[in-house]
């Protein structure tokens, strides 16, 4: 099945994956879902993320984060919002990269150089487009 934002589905599965409290979630890999989790892990919102070889199409399975005892347990990711789509596309220059709550959170930025955080993009001087916010 053909999909027409791949990273709003990674998105949408990841956030209904923590309203579940679910361990871990799944879905179908891509070399710019796998980036997005490489930034997400390096930023500690997940624990772990793993490709799994597999017929047709491989999987990249995401282990999320959670904090707190069993009774009184809340996730990291507090909220994804996808900023750029493929209607309307959102590319920002490097002073225009925006900040998401005040510092708290990270924006994913596609970049000459590769998928990183809004914050790296900045310390480079460089812009691209924004691809979701996370906080």
């Amino acid at each position: 099945m053909s999909m027409s934002d791949p990273i709003a589905d990674m998105l949408t599965r990841i956030r209904n994956a923590v309203e579940r409290e679910h361990p871990a979630v799944s879905m179908p890999h891509s070399k710019i879902k796998e980036a997005i989790a490489i930034v997400l892990k390096d930023e500690g919102y997940i624990e772990d993320y793993q490709v799994l070889p597999e017929k047709p199409q491989a999987v990249l399975r995401v282990k999320l984060k959670y904090v707190g005892d069993r009774r009184h347990r809340r996730s990291i990711i507090t909220d994804l919002q996808r900023v750029s789509r493929p209607g309307r596309r959102v590319y920002v220059g490097k002073t225009d990269i925006p900040w998401v709550l005040n510092g708290m959170g990270i924006s994913v930025v596609t970049t000459s150089r590769g998928v990183m955080t809004g914050q790296k993009a900045r310390r480079l001087g460089i812009g691209g487009e924004v691809l979701c916010k996370v906080w």
